[in-house]
């Protein structure tokens, strides 16, 4: 997969979840601060994406995770083992 590929899915995926415009979710987008997500909300993503990817997502991985851009990122380097 490529980084667009996963940014439309997880555009599409925060859309549904928490009833976001996809207009507004961009690559530099802040999770808790400009898209109003909260831990719960987070948890809930990284669920879906472990679904969506069939790959577990281990919480260092996420810790530092602050924007759509670097949500991407963690997923990239899963889906392609990197």
């Amino acid at each position: 997969m490529t980084q667009q590929e996963i940014f439309t899915q997880i555009q599409q995926m925060l859309a549904s979840l928490f009833e976001i415009e996809p207009e507004e979710i961009k690559p530099e987008s802040k999770l808790f601060e400009e898209l109003e997500l909260d831990s719960i909300d987070a948890i809930d993503l990284v669920v879906k994406l472990q679904k969506t990817i069939g790959k577990k997502i281990m919480p260092e991985d996420f810790k530092n995770v602050r924007t759509v851009q670097n949500v991407v990122d963690v997923v990239y380097k899963l889906v392609n083992n990197k």
